[in-house]
């Protein structure tokens, strides 16, 4: 079993035994591609829920936020363009009766090309040390240029497919590159066919006269239709953002690596508002400001990369991702868009209602460029658990396991352990706890060794341990344990709410990122 699927297994039983993430409905066997966030789960995604939402509308005086219906009518879909173009090109394989989406097993051989380049790399900067020259190594060697031929052709006919929407050409790839079924390993593969993504429903008190309605694929459809709403109700002056999250739901017919692609999903999305003209500048900006939010968690620069578009939909003129490295390599977190005047001007066409922004500096009306970024929180959530996921060998031959979370994004802040369970100090311990629990969020153990609980802790991600002992009787103070380094030190009760404040409140990152 390669590597990557070893680390994606110990992620996915790591979430379950902790409390992060469960099955649905695991007692009737699951839902494929379904999943339920447990005790520890909801806080974390709680809080990258509000690490975004304060980044956005606490440090931008121009974003407010609504919270849009999931049901909306009909013809917003036909508008957006969902009903006739929301299609993945997907393809069987007669063998083991499994369907993929045919562009995922044509990027997934790209990124083998990428993965040999890389690996003929690390060999040689084995061998040569600090003479080598990976510049040189990368023009030179026979085998990384055989390998980037073949990644560029291959590049080159993909982006040519798609754009032209060629699924004759899509399968015929499939065929060059000798790409087999992972599930049967062979290459019997059926023509590929478009896929509608779209869950629909019907509305309506009787059968007769019931709508046939449609559970959103996305969030942003909700801020569009309410762009004059909040416009007009918020005296709110071009350029400006509406931000939302909210649930949305897609068909996803191959559907799989854990919780990066679900059915069910949470989108935290901005619509920028901006006057034709100045999209690419302001595009740029939420580029880099977007990028500079993941980076300021500390996980790693190293781990983040832009990845541009080389087919834009429809609506767009310019667009990039902004892709982690997850344990199944670098994938999308988030994507900015430019999404020019496409949907604000298709829906006054199917609403046939005006939705124009006057501009009192220009004296004139128009209808607005909009600059879009769009997270998927479950996606944010998996990147920080694979981020943080450490396996560390102690002293004596054992292993801990520790998740090293951000602690302003950590579920739990805070533990408060009794050395034992007697002679006060779970009475001690439970008031400390009473105190600090107005400031975040914290747990009272008592159970097992101290030694345990700390890795008991660290699995979850709890960057402080307060631990109270016969000591704390006689002079008011504790040991704080944190969780990265695993040092010590004594401070008095007193001096808790301070440090607490300093080293958890999401405000000191916000800083950090408007700086």
């Amino acid at each position: 079993m390669a590597q990557q699927e070893v680390f994606l297994k110990k992620l996915v039983a790591h979430c379950k035994e902790y409390g992060f993430v469960f099955p649905s409905s695991e007692i009737y066997d699951g839902l494929a591609a379904v999943y339920d966030y447990g005790q520890n789960g909801v806080e974390l995604k709680n809080n990258i829920k509000r690490y975004w939402w304060d980044s956005m509308t606490l440090l931008n005086d121009n974003v407010a936020g609504i919270d849009s219906a999931v049901f909306m009518h009909p013809t917003v879909w036909k508008a957006s363009g969902h009903v006739d173009a929301f299609n993945d090109p997907l393809i069987d394989n007669r063998d083991s009766k499994k369907r993929y989406r045919a562009d995922v097993l044509i990027e997934e051989q790209i990124a083998k090309y990428e993965d040999k380049i890389e690996k003929e790399i690390e060999k040689a900067a084995g061998r040569f040390g600090n003479d080598f020259n990976e510049t040189l190594f990368r023009q030179t060697n026979p085998r990384t240029i055989e390998y980037k031929a073949k990644r560029d052709n291959l590049y080159k006919r993909f982006v040519s497919a798609q754009n032209e929407n060629n699924l004759d050409e899509l399968k015929q790839i499939i065929v060059d590159e000798e790409i087999v079924c992972p599930v049967s390993g062979s290459r019997n593969w059926t023509d590929v066919k478009q896929f509608n993504l779209m869950f629909s429903t019907e509305i309506g008190s009787t059968a007769e006269g019931a709508t046939k309605i449609y559970l959103r694929p996305e969030t942003a459809q909700g801020i569009f239709v309410n762009f004059l709403n909040v416009q007009k109700s918020g005296r709110m002056k071009i350029p400006f953002g509406i931000a939302q999250i909210g649930k949305a739901f897609r068909n996803e017919i191959v559907a799989r690596q854990f919780i990066f692609r679900m059915r069910e999903f949470e989108q935290m999305e901005m619509q920028f508002f901006v006057r034709p003209g100045e999209e690419m500048r302001w595009f740029e900006y939420w580029k880099q400001t977007r990028m500079k939010w993941h980076k300021a968690l500390g996980l790693g620069d190293n781990k983040y990369r832009f990845h541009d578009h080389s087919k834009l939909a429809h609506y767009a003129n310019a667009a990039t991702d902004i892709e982690f490295e997850m344990p199944f390599g670098f994938r999308e977190v988030e994507g900015i868009h430019s999404r020019t005047d496409f949907d604000l001007n298709s829906h006054e066409k199917y609403s046939g209602k005006k939705i124009k922004y006057f501009d009192p500096d220009l004296n004139q009306s128009y209808t607005p460029y909009v600059i879009e970024t769009s997270i998927g929180v479950d996606r944010m959530f998996l990147s920080i658990i694979a981020g943080a996921y450490t396996e560390e060998p102690l002293e004596g031959g054992d292993m801990r396991t520790v998740l090293k979370i951000p602690p302003v994004l950590a579920p739990v802040k805070i533990a408060v352990l009794p050395l034992v369970r007697k002679d006060e100090l779970p009475e001690r311990a439970l008031k400390i706890m009473d105190e600090l629990k107005f400031n975040c969020y914290c747990r009272y153990d008592d159970k097992d060794s101290i030694g345990k609980r700390y890795r008991r802790q660290d699995a979850v991600g709890t960057p402080y341990c307060i631990t109270v002992d016969y000591d704390t009787l006689k002079d008011d103070t504790v040991t704080i344990r944190h969780r990265d380094t695993m040092e010590q030190e004594r401070v008095p009760i007193s001096a808790l709410e301070d440090i607490v404040e300093d080293k958890l409140n999401i405000k000191n990152i916000l800083k950090a990122i408007k700086a």
